[in-house]
């Protein structure tokens, strides 16, 4: 299996911002990932950011 090069605390980071109102578009520009990886991240990811 592909390991991904962000750490989950890296991803949770990545969902925070974007939560807080920055566009999608730009959180995704910034990290240098697309807005589908964005998505799967979010979709694995999203319900850890509060613990």
């Amino acid at each position: 299996m592909k390991r991904s090069r962000f750490s989950e605390e890296q991803i949770i980071g990545m969902i925070k911002k974007q939560e807080t109102g920055i566009p999608t578009a730009e959180v995704c520009r910034k990290h240098g990932i697309s807005s589908a990886s964005f998505s799967k991240y979010k979709a694995k990811y999203g319900d850890m950011r509060s613990q």
